[in-house]
């Protein structure tokens, strides 16, 4: 499967949309517990893991 190189704006919008959608999840949670919590690491986890894996390999 031939893999695609995302740009540096393309990280940003990523970052930033990620941010928003987080803001929004804390800001509306009556209270912050375990799943709150869980689903924040996780979803970081999902978005920047390939980012790190696109510009650890765009350096090499």
């Amino acid at each position: 499967m031939a893999r695609r190189k995302i740009t540096n704006s393309q990280i940003v919008c990523i970052t930033l949309l990620w941010g928003v959608l987080c803001y929004i999840l804390l800001a509306y949670s009556k209270t912050i517990n375990f799943d709150i919590i869980f689903t924040l690491v996780a979803s970081a986890i999902i978005v920047f893991v390939p980012i790190y894996k696109n510009v650890k390999r765009r350096n090499e």
